[in-house]
């Protein structure tokens, strides 16, 4: 009886997944004839430097993240119930917004005549390099940027970092840390040998769920970064809606995307399953 309710989401499962990515595989495999074929493949050497900086920007982004959302997620363990239910919802409360919207606020912010070169050119920022530096420009160029774009995804995804590390600080054994404390470790230590190795957990699974979406994301790159900072999700909405209109190219590129990510996410698991082996002989 009990696995009768399983079947729901088995069948949903195979039709929004499973179906999809074998959709994948064959367009990947086919051409516009639909015979056989490997030629999709042969493009890829062409499309290195955008595969390239489509990981470092991911990378960038995750290292941020995992920078900003660390300290961030371990105050909140330390802090009162209610100040924790308070944080949660000002870290949930842009999430609330729509994706587009929230990108579209950061191109009125960083756009050549917004809000942060508005502010320059207050303080006099602008004036000072046009007249000792020789700055030929009234505004300093922030949009269209590689930086522009990491931050947009730092923006969107820093609460996949902070959440999933903060469900495992805030689950520590608190004896734990007393314990060490009692027998002499400084704070310091006692958060490198006990707090950090035992939230790797949590680290892990913050580190794939911003990874993940930021090295497929397209939008932000499309809005934030223009078509001089091309990603690999770029490259394949083009070849499904855009002018090229390849979508065995596109899918043969996906695939490759796909099989990327989960090599990453691999990795991923062996360095989790090896982090809670060491924990559960640190408990």
């Amino acid at each position: 009886m009990k696995k009768s309710f399983a079947y729901p989401y088995g069948v949903w499962l195979a039709v929004f997944i499973l179906a999809p990515i074998l959709m994948v595989v064959v367009y990947a495999f086919h051409n516009a004839d639909g015979g056989f074929t490997l030629h999709n493949f042969s493009y890829l050497p062409g499309y290195l430097p955008i595969f390239g900086r489509s990981f470092w920007l991911a990378f960038l982004s995750t290292v941020v993240c995992l920078v900003l959302g660390y300290p961030m997620a371990y105050l909140m363990s330390r802090l009162s119930a209610s100040r924790q239910s308070l944080c949660m919802m000002l870290i949930m409360l842009p999430m609330w917004i729509n994706f587009l919207l929230r990108t579209y606020a950061w191109m009125s912010i960083l756009e050549n005549n917004g809000f942060i070169n508005q502010f320059f050119r207050f303080i006099g920022l602008i004036s000072f390099l046009q007249s000792h530096f020789g700055y030929s420009l009234d505004y300093i160029p922030l949009i269209n940027t590689q930086g522009a774009i990491v931050l947009g995804m730092v923006y969107n995804f820093l609460p996949f970092m902070v959440l999933p590390i903060y469900t495992v600080l805030i689950k520590l054994d608190r004896k734990l840390i007393e314990a060490a404390q009692d027998l002499g470790a400084p704070t310091h230590l006692v958060f490198r040998r006990v707090i950090f190795p035992l939230s790797i957990p949590g680290v892990i699974s913050g580190i794939t769920m911003v990874f993940v979406p930021s090295v497929s994301t397209f939008v932000i790159s499309q809005m934030l970064g223009s078509g001089k900072n091309l990603l690999v999700g770029d490259l394949i909405d083009l070849q499904f809606m855009g002018g090229a209109y390849n979508p065995h190219l596109g899918s043969a590129i996906a695939l490759v995307m796909i099989i990327l990510i989960f090599i990453c996410m691999w990795i991923m698991n062996k360095f989790d399953d090896g982090s809670s082996e060491e924990g559960g002989l640190l408990l």
